[in-house]
C-alpha cells in the first residue's frame, strides 16, 4: 500500500537496506518499462533500470520529498539514458512505443498535449499522430526532452520537475515553453496547447 511504501522509504532514508530493497522492488517493473520506452532495447533497459536504482540508493540522502519518489527516480533514469546515448553515440531515441499502461498510451499523451476539440479522425489516424508527436519529442534537445517527459509521461507538476531536476521553477517553465514551441513547429503536429497558466 501507499502507507507501507512511504514507511519503507522513510526507513530506507535512515539507512535500512532491506527497506530500500522493498522500495526498489515496488518501482522496478515500471522503471524497466520507462527505460524500454526510452531506448527500445530490452538488455539496455534492464541495465538502465538497475543503474538508476543503484544511483538512487547512493544519493537517497538528497531526496527531500519535494517531489514524488517515482518522479525523482524517472529524472535519474533520464540522466542515465542521456549518458548512455552520449557514450554509445546512438541515434536519436525513438519514443513511438511507450509502455502499455493507460497513463502512458500514445493516444492519451496526444490528448493531453492537444487542444480538447472533437475530432472526426478514427483511432488509427489518432494513434499515427500520437506517434508522430512522440518521434518529435525524441528530436528535442536533451534539456527539453527531460521536462516534456516528466510533465506528460510522469505527469509531474512543474514544481516537482524543478525539484527532480534541481532547477528553478522559472527555468522549468521556460524549457517547457520552448519545448512546446518546437513541437508546434513540427510538420504534421497541430493544435498543441499554449502554456498559459500550466502549473
Amino acid at each position: 500500500t501507499t502507507v507501507e511504501l512511504a514507511d519503507w522509504l522513510a526507513r530506507a532514508r535512515q539507512g535500512d537496506a532491506a527497506a530500500y530493497c522493498r522500495v526498489a522492488a515496488f518501482h522496478e517493473a515500471r522503471l524497466y518499462q520507462q527505460a524500454l520506452a526510452l531506448c527500445a532495447n530490452p538488455q539496455t533497459a534492464e541495465d538502465l533500470a538497475s543503474e538508476t536504482l543503484v544511483a538512487a540508493l547512493r544519493s537517497l540522502s538528497r531526496f527531500d520529498g519535494s517531489c514524488r519518489f517515482s518522479t525523482w527516480l524517472y529524472a535519474i533514469l533520464i540522466r542515465r539514458h542521456l549518458q548512455w546515448r552520449r557514450r554509445e553515440r546512438s541515434r536519436p531515441v525513438s519514443l513511438a512505443s511507450l509502455p502499455s499502461r493507460e497513463a502512458t498510451d500514445p493516444v492519451r499523451l496526444l490528448e493531453q498535449v492537444a487542444d480538447p476539440q472533437p475530432s472526426a479522425s478514427d483511432s488509427l489516424v489518432r494513434r499515427e499522430k500520437a506517434e508522430q508527436m512522440l518521434e518529435a519529442i525524441s528530436r528535442l534537445p536533451a534539456i527539453h526532452q527531460a521536462v516534456i517527459l516528466l510533465r506528460y509521461y510522469e505527469e509531474a507538476s512543474l514544481a516537482e520537475i524543478g525539484a527532480a531536476l534541481d532547477l528553478p521553477l522559472g527555468t522549468v517553465k521556460s524549457r517547457l515553453h520552448h519545448a512546446l514551441a518546437a513541437l508546434r513547429r513540427e510538420p504534421g503536429l497541430v493544435n498543441l496547447f499554449a502554456m498559459g497558466g500550466d502549473s
